[in-house]
């Protein structure tokens, strides 16, 4: 079988009920931990709290000010961030069409973002100085709304890209290239828009740190790509000498969004290959929508790269949206609150992604599958997974902004270390690069190894925000 999973995460209804349960309970926690003034690794005094005090505390429009509560939410976010994309590669890797996933996915994150607007944002009384979420929506704010919009408008690009740079490339080199594109543009962006709260010649060191690991995951993909093509060519001459290879009898690619198959039950196939092989392959490349076998690696990396550039403007554009360093407010318009922003920023991540991804449907790119409205409607086979994706994005998203605005966003761009979430899902459950060469594994160990150091370099930079 081509992938592993938990019997209890086989319910997208589970899995969405518990990522909000978690989501407001952390909050909860964190909220409580800051009300005592108690140090963030100072996690043993939790212990004299009852599960009582912390949940009857009382709701009010929650703002992260400490450097150890901005960490927490780093944290949690990093592994929402990294969880998605593996999510949408399951659903593109069992046939369905990514305009259909796609759609899916930005209706819920959406939804997320209005769920942490009306509880966060909206609790507690409104102040001229810092006005509650609804306030917000009527005051003169717009310059700040346009940045806002600018950051979800880069992000809907960024990551309707991923969705097709997954299939080309693999999730962990497309994670790890596009991430580090990110924290180098993005990062730098940010530590002068933050008024050089981190430390540079940390920050900095981890920036390099990353642009090394740019160049190990392009190494990565271009000989994860020749052991491939080794492979292929060796299961050809087997079959042009007469040996038949189990489970592979045909080319002919299989469309499961039509026809009364399920594509995310349907295993059979997939049983009969084992991870790596040329048969596996060939099985995967029949089933999924994204036809990637024999194109080169200068389309896949092209993706990678236009997605990392636009993930390193999301961050600066929010930066700007909540603390206007520009100063293009009125004098008494306060700044838009973390929450009010993230609002403005996923509804327009959400029209972006709407408007391109029907155009999509009728005018698919990359040779994925025409499709059109009615049959987006019908096609319910792994929409719960595509919904639980946004949910998860859009909590993740928002951690990561509310760590920023305590911590500085250079710090926040920790986060990128998503990579190392999506690294597990794409080895563990997809089989990316077994069968691969010692040449493959190496530069594959060297592009983590590199990562992991610029990701704890970039979390020792973070300064707190005045």
């Amino acid at each position: 079988m081509d992938i592993w999973w938990p019997k209890w995460w086989l319910s997208p209804k589970r899995c969405s009920v518990f990522c909000v349960f978690s989501f407001f309970f952390l909050l909860k926690i964190l909220d409580t931990l800051l009300q005592y003034d108690m140090d963030y690794w100072s996690l043993t005094k939790l212990a004299v709290l009852s599960p009582e005090k912390v949940l009857s505390s009382g709701f009010k429009m929650y703002m992260v000010e400490s450097k150890g509560g901005a960490i927490a939410c780093m944290l949690f976010s990093l592994l929402l961030l990294g969880t998605w994309p593996a999510l949408l590669t399951l659903l593109e890797r069992r046939g369905r069409f990514p305009q259909h996933t796609y759609l899916d996915y930005t209706i819920t994150n959406l939804l997320a973002a209005v769920i942490i607007a009306l509880t966060f944002g909206q609790f507690g009384p409104s102040t001229p100085e810092m006005p509650n979420f609804l306030t917000q929506l009527s005051q003169d704010n717009w310059p700040s709304v346009l940045f806002a919009m600018a950051g979800g408008m880069v992000l809907s690009l960024g990551n309707l890209s991923t969705q097709y740079a997954f299939a080309f490339v693999g999730l962990s080199v497309t994670e790890v290239v596009s991430a580090s594109i990110t924290v180098v543009i993005g990062t730098t962006l940010n530590y002068y828009l933050d008024d050089k709260i981190n430390k540079a010649e940390i920050l900095f060191s981890g920036v390099a740190c990353f642009l090394v690991a740019v160049c190990l995951g392009s190494a990565v993909h271009s000989s994860n790509n020749a052991d491939n093509k080794t492979k292929l060519d060796n299961y050809s001459n087997d079959c042009k000498d007469g040996v038949r290879t189990n489970g592979v009898t045909s080319f002919k690619p299989t469309n499961f969004n039509q026809g009364g198959t399920n594509g995310l039950e349907d295993r059979d196939a997939s049983e009969k290959a084992k991870f790596g092989t040329a048969a596996f392959l060939i099985e995967l490349e029949n089933r999924r929508s994204i036809k990637v076998l024999g194109k080169g690696t200068f389309i896949g990396l092209t993706i990678t790269f236009f997605a990392g550039i636009c993930f390193s403007m999301f961050s600066p554009a929010f930066n700007l949206a909540t603390n206007d360093q520009w100063h293009t407010l009125k004098d008494g318009v306060p700044h838009l609150t973390v929450y009010t922003a993230f609002f403005y920023f996923s509804s327009f991540c959400f029209v972006i992604a709407l408007v391109l991804n029907l155009t999509f449907l009728y005018y698919p790119i990359l040779n994925a599958p025409k499709s059109s409205f009615k049959a987006y409607l019908n096609d319910w086979n792994g929409r719960g997974w595509a919904l639980l994706a946004g949910l998860v994005c859009g909590f993740g998203n928002g951690l990561q902004f509310m760590g920023g605005q305590a911590a500085g966003y250079a710090a926040a761009d920790a986060v990128q270390a998503l990579p190392l979430v999506s690294t597990f899902w794409g080895v563990i459950l997809f089989g990316e690069y077994r069968r691969s060469s010692r040449k493959t594994y190496t530069l594959l160990a060297g592009m983590l190894l590199m990562f992991t150091a610029a990701v704890a370099i970039l979390m020792a930079s973070s300064g707190h925000r005045k």
